[in-house]
């Protein structure tokens, strides 16, 4: 059977809105499909089994967190220096801001890799060939720091968002400030 791209996409998107609002013991596929709108059973078509529609939900987070292509080159014409790497950076953290859902999701399935093997090697496999590419595109880009750099980023970011998403210290600090601070301490000159 032919299967219908947007019905994937929407239906991916609906478990990524009910793994964000109900947690990975709320992900069902009929909890999906009501999200969806979708008559029951639509889901477990497309997604058989809990892993294929994890699988899906990483791949549909990665679709939705791919920077918009036509960012990049404006961004490549200035000096590939600490303050373009920080705009890059912010614009990682813009992109986890804009999207709330995909991003509890993203942290539900990190917690949920912890108990279910998995989706350990789902997500692991999608967030080490993301971090390798970003790694890639630092080098390429000619911009400072290397693999150490864009490792302690990717661990900074993190941090960053799990507070931002959920009990969020008062600093004084905005997340622009902070973006700052830790580029300027963790990418030396």
């Amino acid at each position: 059977m032919a299967r219908n791209e947007e019905r994937r996409s929407a239906l991916a998107d609906a478990g990524i809105r009910v793994l964000a609002e109900e947690g990975a013991r709320g992900l069902t596929h009929r909890a999906v499909d009501a999200s969806a709108g979708a008559p029951r059973g639509t889901a477990s078509n497309y997604f058989p089994t809990r892993d294929a529609l994890i699988a899906a939900l990483v791949e549909r987070i990665e679709e939705r967190l791919t920077p918009d292509p036509g960012a990049i080159p404006s961004r490549a014409s200035r000096l590939p220096d600490r303050s373009l790497f920080a705009d890059y950076v912010r614009d990682v953290v813009r992109r986890l801001s804009a999207d709330r859902h995909v991003a509890l999701a993203l942290l539900e399935l990190r917690l949920e890799a912890a108990r279910r093997p998995a989706v350990a090697r789902a997500l692991g496999t999608w967030r080490q060939r993301a971090f390798e590419g970003d790694v890639e595109f630092n080098h390429r880009s000619g911009l400072p720091g290397g693999r150490t750099e864009i490792a302690l980023m990717h661990h900074a970011i993190d941090g960053l968002m799990l507070d931002h998403l959920t009990v969020p210290l008062e600093t004084g600090l905005t997340v622009d400030a902070a973006v700052d601070a830790l580029v300027d301490r963790i990418v030396q000159s």
